[in-house]
């Protein structure tokens, strides 16, 4: 009998049961009876964070072999049994993790989780379709070599985290990913697939007891340990200056001014999520600090907007102008001055409660429904504790105007970020 390792919330309102299996599978549980339907989404401390330089495109490539069966599951069976249930199911691959889910009738669960078990447990990584799905990613990295955006975005990563393997692309490179094995994929696989790495989460009209028993019955038996190259994971030490880089393009319309600086990890989330605050406070609707300004009155951008993301080890706070390249220096030059009045002068209470109101309201928008919780709570397991997952509302509504511009001068200072120009040429 395998023996429950149960936690106990440790904070505010945790709704789900978390515990971890005897193997070190983490098991997050929550009971939702107001429709017959149920989502499981497994984690998996498996993103490109963790590929050694070399393999670069690693875990992103994973995600899309995965789906290649094993030796019970053809490739494409999995999603016929899904599908013909009418279920739907998906994957993702990040920084810190990739996760893999489906969405189905909580009657099937105990035929379908068994076919998502065997996929994450077994993959087959068959050669024959390892050649084959090579060319669907390296198209997927053709595409992004055509979008202005993602190019501007990625050479920004790469000048915010040039120790890091945050500033890696999740996709690769193609000249690396025609070098890659399918011994090697295996042994990436059987390195990082294990359940100490793992987390899966039921959300559903589904009971407890029927739950724990598929889990422990399904996700027992994992492939042979591997020990694959591991990157050095190097903590990015603080920009110290303008790091800046431009890219010239043909055939865009406007030119793109991308402005990161990094803020701190989730061993720090209260600060993180003041950040968060900032950002909706500088772009977060057409009243909003920089929108209004930039936007709306002096109309000197197209549109902008800024944006935050927690990340394990480090955060990244963005703003991103769309303009006519005429008016970059001009629109950089307003964005730091603004970043250090938000340092100098405390934001009233009214323009703080409101925003604090968005981000609470957006909040309870986004844990409505089973793929929602079942993907908060696995994100936040994967990165930090899934306890955690309850906390943003109530950080939020505590946050003080003063505490604001603190971390304004600490985290967004207009003399130290990345910057990326993306000009029509």
């Amino acid at each position: 009998m395998v023996v429950l390792l149960r936690t106990e919330s440790p904070v505010h309102t945790f709704l789900a049961h978390h515990c971890q299996l005897e193997n070190g599978l983490t098991l997050i549980h929550q009971q939702i009876p107001a429709a017959p339907v149920v989502t499981v989404d497994v984690w998996v401390r498996a993103g490109a964070a963790t590929e050694p330089e070399p393999w670069a495109g690693m875990a992103h490539f994973l995600e899309h072999m995965i789906f290649k069966g094993t030796d019970r599951l053809a490739p494409g069976m999995f999603d016929q049994i899904i599908e013909s249930r009418g279920g739907v199911t998906n994957a993702a691959t990040s920084h810190d993790y990739a996760h893999f889910y489906i969405n189905t009738a909580a009657a099937d669960l105990p035929e379908t989780l068994p076919c998502l078990a065997d996929l994450l447990l077994n993959a087959a990584i068959p050669d024959q379709e390892f050649d084959l799905e090579r060319d669907v990613v390296l198209e997927e990295i053709r595409q992004s070599l055509d979008d202005p955006d993602a190019l501007g975005f990625q050479a920004l990563l790469e000048t915010t985290f040039q120790r890091h393997p945050y500033g890696r692309s999740i996709l690769g490179d193609a000249a690396g990913l025609l070098e890659r094995s399918p011994d090697e994929m295996r042994c990436f696989h059987h390195t990082h697939y294990q359940p100490e790495n793992m987390t899966v989460v039921i959300v559903g009209d589904i009971a407890w007891d029927v739950t724990v028993e598929l889990v422990q019955r399904h996700f027992s038996r994992f492939a042979p340990r591997a020990i694959c190259p591991v990157p050095e994971l190097v903590v990015e030490p603080p920009l110290t200056e303008i790091r800046r880089q431009e890219l010239g393009l043909p055939h865009i319309g406007s030119a793109r001014l991308m402005m990161a600086w990094v803020g701190p990890g989730a061993e720090q989330l209260h600060r993180a999520y003041g950040l968060d605050l900032l950002s909706v406070l500088l772009s977060g609707g057409r009243t909003s600090r920089l929108v209004r300004e930039l936007r709306e009155e002096r109309q000197l951008v197209q549109d902008i907007s800024s944006g935050f993301s927690l990340q394990r080890d480090s955060s990244l706070f963005t703003v991103t102008a769309w303009l006519d390249p005429a008016h970059l220096d001009q629109v950089e030059a307003i964005v730091g001055d603004r970043l250090a009045e938000l340092s100098a002068v405390p934001v009233s209470e009214l323009e703080l409660r409101r925003y604090q109101r968005l981000l609470c309201n957006d909040y309870a928008f986004s844990t409505e429904t089973t793929n929602q919780l079942a993907g908060l709570y696995g994100y936040y397991s994967t990165i930090a504790q899934p306890e955690l997952s309850a906390v943003y509302p109530h950080v939020i509504q505590a946050i003080e105007p003063d505490e604001l511009s603190q971390l304004a001068a600490q985290y967004l200072s207009p003399y130290r970020y990345a910057a990326t120009v993306v000009r029509p040429c």
